[in-house]
């Protein structure tokens, strides 16, 4: 926490954050329903108004940024922080993936639907070196009952959306191992980490691991402890945010090294790589709506389509 260092602050829930080759960071801000800019000197400027919920982003092959769009969440506030209470707006409608133009800010939505029904609650998304990418769902809350949720694979041109992965409990953050030979993904409730091994492109390989979801569980983290979104390492290690013990949590690809980085935030959402050598971590404080960044011990890896 020492060596953390304020980029922007006054942001509405941030989330989503993208380190550009000009040393801009993109991310959403989630309450504020925009996509937005953060320049080095931390001036902020929206790229995007989005209805909704906008929550991950990722570039993808066309340049384009690609938004899951959570359909929209009730909010409070108190003593002046924003608080998101996980249940689903008044108005939802559906949720969505959406595609930014970075230059005149149109906003396409690609996809409302998979192949087995509605997206509820679009929530992070990893492109794969062959231009297609991954996504959860998290689903919706309501006052009584919750949504199960689920991992699709998708194509970049709006042509094919399907589930591929089920029996999920609030699924939220997902990457890829460096060699994209498998898949991870963190549950937000239960603290747990999976993955799955990547047969071809969109597909995981059929394993009998004993779980619903078919999945081999990398670390469940003890206490009360929720998981966010997340970002791979270039040593493979999985980059966590951790709500309530605010901070990120690196996970070793044999689950055996299991590291802490506190941060001031409880609602620590997201983190992302940039700078020289990739060496310096972008990280969501999203209670007191700021942009941070710290030394990382290990360069980011580096992401599919975005040039460096």
């Amino acid at each position: 926490m020492n060596n953390t260092t304020e980029i922007a602050t006054g942001l509405r829930f941030p989330e989503g954050p993208v380190a550009m080759p000009d040393g801009s960071i993109l991310l959403v801000e989630i309450e504020r329903q925009t996509l937005s800019r953060v320049s080095p000197n931390g001036d902020v400027s929206v790229v995007a108004e989005l209805d909704g919920g906008p929550n991950g982003a990722a570039i993808g092959p066309d340049g384009r940024c690609y938004v899951c769009n959570n359909g929209g969440f009730e909010w409070v506030e108190r003593d002046g922080k924003i608080l998101m209470t996980g249940l689903q707006h008044a108005g939802y409608e559906t949720g969505s993936i959406q595609a930014v133009d970075l230059q005149t800010g149109a906003v396409e939505t690609l996809y409302t639907h998979s192949d087995q029904g509605q997206l509820r609650g679009p929530n992070d998304l990893v492109f794969d070196a062959h231009g297609g990418f991954w996504f959860t769902d998290l689903g919706k809350t309501r006052q009584r009952d919750m949504d199960r949720g689920f991992i699709c694979y998708a194509k970049a041109d709006g042509s094919e959306c399907r589930q591929v992965i089920r029996a999920m409990v609030t699924p939220n953050g997902i990457g890829l191992s460096p060699d994209g030979s498998r898949l991870y993904a963190a549950e937000t409730i239960p603290g747990r980490v999976w993955w799955w091994n990547l047969s071809e492109p969109g597909t995981v390989r059929i394993e009998r691991t004993g779980a619903p979801n078919r999945g081999h569980l990398l670390v469940g983290l003890p206490g009360y402890q929720e998981l966010d979104s997340l970002a791979i390492d270039s040593e493979g290690y999985v980059c966590v945010a951790t709500l309530h013990n605010g901070g990120i949590t690196a996970i070793s690809p044999d689950g055996s090294d299991v590291t802490h980085t506190p941060m001031p935030d409880a609602a620590t959402t997201n983190i992302c790589f940039g700078g020289e050598a990739l060496r310096t971590a972008y990280i969501t404080l999203s209670e007191s709506g700021r942009l941070v960044s710290i030394p990382w011990p290990r360069p980011g890896l580096a992401l599919h389509y975005l040039n460096r």
